[in-house]
């Protein structure tokens, strides 16, 4: 049976899907089998055939270089750039949190780790009207623990306070926080590192710079978040 984290975010274009597609390259050296998942995913392309390929999965599949295929990693893909929610009061075929799960759960045998990717922040709505389902839904219903991220810069602190607190609130356990778009010897984002440490209690893991085809988390780190 495999161990897994949901990664969530402080908002949209955090990094999420970088970070995710990171970790999972990393456990992969590590020698674990490594695996992505995510629930539901808008602002897709579709291929020369017409369909509608996960763009987010792609990313962390060509990245990462894992044999997972994209089928396995999305079954809700949306092309229209929006929350999940209203792509498919558009396009259709709106979330089932029970498909959702289950879909996950089929490939829990497959793969050592699996590591799971929210859609925007903690409080994006994957579905909103004849039902109401959002991320905490998810994560709650399929017995996840989270890992935070976050943008380095100016702002951080309260993104990320905000963010611990509310999940707090729901019940959700928040284990850690990575920061991306790292500057190091920056005065301000070494402070913005503190400060969230502080007011979170949580611990920064680790810090991303642009570009980094490497995360600096160690094996044992890894199998102490993952459950």
């Amino acid at each position: 049976m495999s161990k897994s984290i949901f990664i969530t975010g402080t908002g949209t274009d955090i990094g999420k899907t970088y970070i995710a597609a990171l970790i999972v390259k990393k456990l992969k050296e590590y020698g674990f089998k490594s695996a992505y998942y995510k629930a539901a995913m808008s602002g897709n392309i579709k291929n020369e055939n017409g369909k509608l390929i996960p763009g987010d999965a792609k990313f962390v599949k060509d990245m990462a270089e894992i044999e997972q295929s994209l089928d396995e990693m999305c079954p809700y893909v949306y092309e229209r750039a929006v929350s999940p929610h209203l792509a498919s009061k558009i396009e259709g075929n709106p979330v089932d949190l029970k498909v959702a799960k289950e879909n996950y759960e089929s490939i829990k045998d497959k793969y050592d780790y699996i590591t799971l990717e929210g859609s925007g922040g903690i409080l994006c709505p994957l579905r909103f009207g004849d039902k109401k389902i959002f991320l905490e839904d998810f994560i709650k219903a399929c017995k996840l623990s989270s890992i935070l991220v976050a943008d380095t810069g100016l702002g951080t602190i309260n993104d990320i306070a905000l963010t611990a607190f509310y999940m707090k609130e729901k019940g959700l356990n928040l284990k850690a926080i990575i920061f991306n778009n790292y500057i190091e010897g920056d005065i301000m984002q070494e402070d913005n590192i503190k400060m969230c440490e502080y007011l979170t209690g949580l611990k920064v893991i680790a810090c991303v710079k642009k570009g980094d085809t490497d995360i600096d988390i160690s094996k044992e780190l890894f199998e102490s978040l993952y459950e």
